[in-house]
């Protein structure tokens, strides 16, 4: 049994297809299929099921892909800690943040960490909290950046600011004339949210419940749409569809000036979400978390 056999059935897995996991290892399908064959032939038991459209792990085989994503993760251990033990800020590190986040604290911190690391690349990528969630479990991410909550097991999260939601409208709209919002002043209003799968999404409705779907037997608030992303729900309020609600580094990022769009403060106390930095405990490199958590603090975004 070898690393190299452990890595091919983990990706088997994942891809469930011999030829695309055949792919992702850089190897040929035949390579890959006779290294599976000669691992299941080692433990005596059946890995995979196989058929002519895909290939899926078998009890057995889903408990030891399962095992042997951890072993491959340790080994990776191993290796950055021979690696990484000279110098851990030379090597890129692995970021990823979700989509209410990364696009408006990318810019801001990748100035300040090449300051504090130049000869530490950078990799960064945006998803929905749950993908982050796995790339960072598998390693194919070193650390991400969410909004709390978050708790997974062997993980270890850390705050790094809060950030206040403010509510963005049109400067002709009746709300613009508030000095802060209520929940309750959305009675009436359109209102734009953005789709399921957003934590942002979830965080907005917790604090203004009468938003929920369902609700508007009750009051005249209701969702109008759902955007894809931040950007899309501002353009969408910058054409007089409704207002929306925007973490404040969201809201100070825009094509549009003053004379389009406005910003009001919710009234206190005002919902806002914590900004968190997350990474799996074994990560050897505490150094370039440390760094990371400085750029991430020296930034100059409203919060």
């Amino acid at each position: 049994m070898t690393l190299t056999e452990l890595r091919y059935i983990v990706t088997l897995a994942q891809e469930q297809h011999f030829g695309r996991a055949a792919e992702r290892c850089f190897v040929s399908q035949p390579t890959l299929s006779i290294a599976v064959k000669k691992l299941e032939d080692e433990l005596g038991v059946a890995l995979f099921e196989r058929s002519k459209s895909q290939v899926l792990a078998t009890p057995l085989g889903e408990k030891v892909v399962t095992q042997a994503q951890l072993v491959l993760e340790q080994a990776d251990v191993i290796r950055q800690i021979a690696t990484f033990g000279k110098d851990q800020l030379s090597s890129p590190l692995r970021v990823g943040a979700i989509y209410t986040i990364g696009p408006f604290l990318f810019p801001h911190f990748i100035p300040q960490l090449q300051a504090l690391a130049p000869h530490m690349p950078l990799y960064v990528e945006e998803g929905f909290t749950a993908t982050l969630r796995q790339r960072l479990r598998k390693g194919e991410l070193d650390v991400i950046i969410v909004a709390l909550p978050f708790t997974e097991p062997d993980v270890v999260t850390q705050p790094l600011y809060d950030e206040p939601f403010v509510v963005l409208m049109h400067r002709d709209h009746p709300l613009a004339k508030l000095q802060s919002i209520a929940p309750e002043d959305f009675n009436g209003h359109e209102v734009l949210l953005l789709g399921e799968g957003h934590c942002f999404r979830d965080q907005v409705l917790e604090a203004c419940p009468n938003l929920l779907p369902g609700l508007e037997k009750h009051n005249a608030a209701r969702t109008a749409a759902e955007g894809s992303s931040l950007d899309t729900l501002r353009h969408m309020v910058a054409s007089g569809l409704g207002v929306t609600i925007l973490p404040m580094s969201a809201a100070t990022v825009s094509y549009y000036g003053p004379e389009v769009l406005v910003s009001r403060p919710f009234a206190e106390p005002a919902p806002h979400r914590t900004v968190a930095l997350a990474w799996r405990a074994s990560f050897p490199r505490h150094k370039a978390i440390d760094v990371l958590r400085e750029a991430v603090n020296q930034c100059r975004f409203p919060q």
